[in-house]
Parts: C-alpha cells; structure tokens; sequence
C-alpha cells in the first residue's frame, strides 16, 4: 500500500470544495452571531473520561482513544461537540442565565454514521442553555432554518418529534438498557416484526400503544390520530401540543411528523428534530432537547441546565447545495516595479482577488475565473474586462 493513501472513508478536500464549505462556514456563524451566538472553540483532544461523561456515554464506540505521552492518561478524539460546549458553558462560563453557544470544527468517528459519509466530519452547530420554555425551541429551530435558507438549500422539510413519548411508555417497565435499546431500534427502523417479539411480554395497552407509533408519521393528521390511540398521559399529551404550537410557528416550511423515530434517545429529554431537503436521503441538521447534559460538569453550583440545540456536517451539507461559480479575480503580471507592486496590494486591500501570472505559466489558474486583468496604459497600472 502507498504510504500516502489515506485511510478508508478519510478524504483531502481540494480548493473549489475547501472554498464551499469555507464561505458555507463564515455565512452559518455569521447568522449564528446574528442570532446573539457567541463562538468557542473546544479541542479537538480531550481527557476521555470528559468526553465520555453523562450523555457523551453513548459515543464510547465512535471515539478513538489513545494514551497522553505526557501524563499517562487516556485521551479521547471528540466524536462530537456538544459534550464539549455543555462543559464550557457549566464548568468555564458558569452563568446563571440564558447562554447561545455556536462553534464550528471537525470530529473524529471509528465509524461511518450514515452511507456514504466521512469519519471526520466538520461539525457546526448552536447550544441554547438556561430556558426550559418553547421560545428557546422555536429559536434554533429558527436559526437551524435560517442557516440553510442562507446555503441556498431547496425545499427544506422539517421532521418533527419528541423523546418524551416513547420514554412515558416505557418509564414503568424498568427494562435492562440493552432491551431498551433494542426496542428504540426498532422503532427507529420502524421493524414491527422486531418490535412484535421484544414486546410480547409488555402489558397489553403498553404494547399496543408501542406497535403503533410505528405508523404515526406523516402530516398534522398524525397528532389527532396519536390522542386517540395512545394513553392519555399527561406527558404525551403535553408533548403533541407543544409539537403542533411550534408546527404552527415554522409555517410556511413543510413540517411532518414521526412520533417513533427514537434515534438519540439517551440524548433527548424532549423536542427531537431533522431537516432534510429535496433529493437529499439522509437529515442536513439535527437537534433537540437535552436538558441536564451540563450537569456533571458542574461547579459549585447544581448545573441541571436546559439545553437545547442542533449539529450539522458541513462536508455533507455541501454536497447537497449549488456549486459555487468559480471566483472573480484580476489577472496581473507578475514583476517587481514598485508601481506594479503597489497596484496589486491596493487592489488585494480593496478584497479583489489578484492573481500575479508567474513566468512561463500564464495558462495555470484553475480556481479563479479572470474576468479583469491589470494592464499598463498611460503610464499608470488600471483593470481591463478579458
């Protein structure tokens, strides 16, 4: 094997990409901060037993590990940020009030986490901390939104639901946490037969109630329908209300529901979400609540926080939005008269792209289309339409 291949499912990213997903970077945290976001930027390294703490438990198996040269301790390569941000925001920043946390930066996976994707995504994402109400919902469900409108994405669908649900049914089972997962599996890939054999022992209403959110996806329609066929619990129901009042303030973005769809159930504590786009298979974004995932990080002070956010991979967001034209640039001699020298920093300083044409090489721009070019008339150093 060339000593230069990479390993599987790791990529170089080459200019007009690099360049995409650069401006795709600085435009989504620049709505981000327009938002009131504040940017920080956790390591890439962490101990691992902070990486792993409370809910970064579940990304044991997506983490690579290694020990510390210097201490002797085990390190971790984040699989993901969030745990990261809750940590600063808990143990670092330690603010009583409302904190918007943005940051943007790769993570590491042992694994591929969906077809066709990478083991080293670029994570951009937004944490709200400290209000437990609607209103920080509808917020980054806001932003998530806003962000993609600014990518150009087409046609976003907004996949809306709540862990709540699923956690009421089960809460009196007191199952053993790999049956639990199992059954959220299930659920997940909506595997009725699977679910039909992990339930047979359940209480009858409680089986029924499970089997048939499998089939609670779809429009609004599948709200009404759910207050019929499951038990009115005072946390389900709550749950349905809440997911049709921030339906209703999204609008006019299409929304669907899928009350069964269980994935990051050891995150949630509430509202989950994904928003996919025309021709797109797999979620551009996904988010939700997770109140509490600060806790362990605290400091002094009891830091049961609520929490509320969303992640996306830019390498994939990317891939599923329109090519960036190449960029507009001046094409100028390369030379070293001071007249020619100050005309090319001067037109830099004014944010035009100049490339200087090295001898022998005038054919060899490749990422910059050169619709100018900086001549010599009259004496001075002035730009020309090619």
């Amino acid at each position: 094997m060339s000593a230069w291949v990479l390993p599987d499912h790791i990529a170089d990213v080459l200019p007009s990409e690099a360049r995409h997903i650069e401006e795709l970077r600085r435009l989504l945290l620049d709505t981000a901060c327009g938002y009131g976001y504040e940017l920080v930027m956790p390591p890439l390294l962490e101990h691992l037993e902070s990486l792993l703490t409370g809910a970064g438990q579940a990304l044991d198996l997506q983490t690579f590990k290694l020990v510390d040269q210097l201490s002797g301790r085990m390190l971790g390569l984040r699989a993901d940020t969030t745990p990261q941000v809750a940590r600063i925001d808990a143990h670092l920043l330690n603010r009583a009030g409302v904190t918007r946390l943005s940051y943007c930066g790769p993570v590491m996976h042992t694994q591929l986490d969906r077809p066709h994707g990478t083991r080293e995504p670029l994570q951009l994402g937004a944490e709200i901390y400290g209000h437990a109400g609607l209103e920080a919902d509808l917020e980054i469900l806001q932003l998530a939104l806003d962000q993609l409108q600014a990518a150009h994405v087409q046609e976003p669908l907004v996949d809306l639901g709540d862990s709540r649900i699923v956690s009421c049914l089960l809460e009196d089972l007191h199952l053993p946490a790999d049956v639990s997962q199992f059954i959220h599996m299930a659920l997940a890939t909506k595997n009725s037969s699977e679910l039909e054999k992990l339930t047979r022992t359940f209480e009858p209403g409680i089986r029924s109630a499970l089997l048939s959110l499998i089939g609670l996806y779809g429009d609004a329609s599948v709200l009404d329908l759910a207050e019929k066929i499951l038990p009115a619990k005072p946390v389900i129901l709550l749950a349905l209300k809440q997911l049709r009042w921030l339906a209703a303030h999204i609008a006019p973005f299409k929304v669907g529901f899928d009350l069964a769809d269980a994935r990051g159930y050891a995150y949630y504590r509430g509202l989950r979400f994904a928003i996919y786009a025309k021709d797109v298979s797999d979620a551009l974004v996904r988010g939700g609540r997770y109140d509490g995932v600060g806790a362990v990080f605290g400091h002094l002070i009891e830091r049961e926080r609520p929490a509320v956010g969303f992640s996306m991979d830019l390498k994939q967001l990317v891939n599923a939005v329109p090519a960036l034209p190449l960029k507009a640039a001046i094409r100028a001699p390369w030379g070293d008269e001071i007249e020619l020298r100050k005309a090319i920093a001067q037109l830099r300083s004014q944010g035009e792209t100049v490339v200087c044409v090295l001898p022998g090489h005038e054919s060899e721009v490749d990422e910059f289309h050169c619709d100018r070019a900086l001549v010599q008339a009259a004496g001075q150093w002035v730009t020309q339409a090619l």
